[in-house]
């Protein structure tokens, strides 16, 4: 399938914000039930942790948090 690779990554940014919680330990981490290739450029970009763990969520860097947010604002926050 033809698709557009940036797009598909600002939207599962946008979805991982919607999945995102505190960590004990201050971090923040989405669960990573997403298409692989995108977690792995998401990685390879420096915004979440390596999605390839046993653990069922992924960290999102600070600049990850940040774009994650922005893109959940641009695609899909209501406008009031």
């Amino acid at each position: 399938m033809d698709y557009n690779i940036e797009k598909a990554d600002e939207m599962a940014l946008a979805l991982l914000h919607l999945t995102t919680f505190q960590e004990r330990h201050g971090f923040l981490r989405a669960w990573k039930g997403m298409d692989w290739d995108i977690m792995n450029r998401l990685h390879e970009k420096g915004l979440i942790s390596d999605p390839k763990s046993k653990a069922k969520s992924v960290c999102l860097t600070d600049e990850g948090a940040k774009l994650s947010r922005t893109m959940f604002e641009k695609y899909l926050h209501r406008k009031s």
